[in-house]
């Protein structure tokens, strides 16, 4: 088995570790709904509680920030970079890094229940569902609002767990993919959405803006050649709009016309309402068929991303 891995191309060794790790994590998902960075999470919330003082300056609290996230990738990053020195089987190495990295796949059973829940006019379940993968505040969410946050989460979960994890494993490997997953999990901890994090996460925020902003632009390009022959001239208009914009409003804009729904718009966190903007406005409000829609739409990029992965591994691999 060593001296197969070891003949591979690295390319197609990244892209095989890839499938299989996907392939694993389907199916423990449904054996185990286990938060594996869940520790992590939690020394996230018990720093910021520490070094986050609301007493301090708007510029003393982002300066707080600054050193808080420094103090945790860098020397996380150092020791897994040394450590990896020792390891006797590099690949399987990999495979464990990214197995940490990529999402856990335990969304796909939330969504399910959300949608159960919703057909049956449950919609307290549905919010308390919908609860732990969300910032804020679900308890006023109507029926049409539990449908909106839910797309707009399972959008951007899936592109960040997922699509950008597998996007920087295969170019920087699975170091480098973990760490990006670390400062994701960070940036939910310390989201500046949160009045007490405005400050002090506004550093987590611009960083994970700036990491996502290449692999969000390939993934709406799957967009927007997935609208050819329907709304492709509104979603090409959208995406030269929102093209150099330092955040998701390309995505959430071209999802929205796609679907042909309103999306974004008035959020609440922490009590206070967000303005935030809104797309698509002159079509209908999301209901639940539409979170089957926007599920099956993004699993079908996903697949074609990882087909179009494959068939490059493959050709690689005859070319070498």
């Amino acid at each position: 088995m060593t001296d197969f891995f070891a003949q591979l191309h690295g390319f197609s060794l990244q892209t095989l570790i890839l499938v299989s790790i996907l392939a694993i994590k389907i199916v423990v998902a449904q054996f185990s709904s286990t938060q594996l960075l869940a520790p992590f999470t939690w020394y996230c919330s018990r720093l910021a509680q520490k070094v986050n003082k609301t007493q301090n300056t708007s510029q003393q609290q982002k300066i707080a920030g600054f050193i808080a996230t420094m103090i945790t990738i860098v020397p996380i990053f150092i020791m897994l970079w040394l450590f990896a020195d020792f390891i006797a089987v590099p690949w399987l190495w990999q495979a464990l890094l990214l197995y940490l990295a990529m999402g856990n796949f335990q969304l796909n059973n939330a969504l399910n229940n959300i949608i159960n829940a919703l057909q049956k006019n449950q919609n307290h379940l549905a919010k308390q569902t919908l609860k732990p993968y969300v910032l804020r505040n679900v308890e006023p969410l109507s029926s049409m609002g539990i449908n909106k946050t839910t797309i707009e989460m399972l959008l951007l979960r899936y592109v960040q767990q997922y699509f950008i994890i597998s996007f920087y494993f295969l170019t920087f490997g699975a170091l480098t993919a973990l760490s990006v997953r670390l400062l994701l999990e960070m940036h939910y901890c310390w989201n500046k959405k949160q009045a007490d994090f405005n400050s002090f996460g506004q550093f987590i925020s611009q960083l994970n803006n700036i990491l996502q902003w290449l692999p969000m632009r390939i993934f709406a390009l799957l967009l927007l050649l997935s609208s050819i022959g329907k709304y492709f001239i509104k979603t090409a208009s959208d995406f030269k709009k929102y093209f150099f914009t330092i955040n998701s409003n390309l995505l959430i804009s071209l999802f929205a016309t796609i679907l042909n729904i309103r999306l974004a718009g008035v959020a609440i966190y922490n009590e206070s309402k967000l303005r935030r903007p809104s797309f698509n406005d002159n079509s209908p409000q999301p209901i639940v068929e539409d979170i089957i829609r926007a599920k099956k739409l993004i699993g079908q990029l996903l697949y074609f991303a990882l087909t179009l992965t494959i068939i490059a591994a493959i050709s690689t691999l005859l070319v070498y």
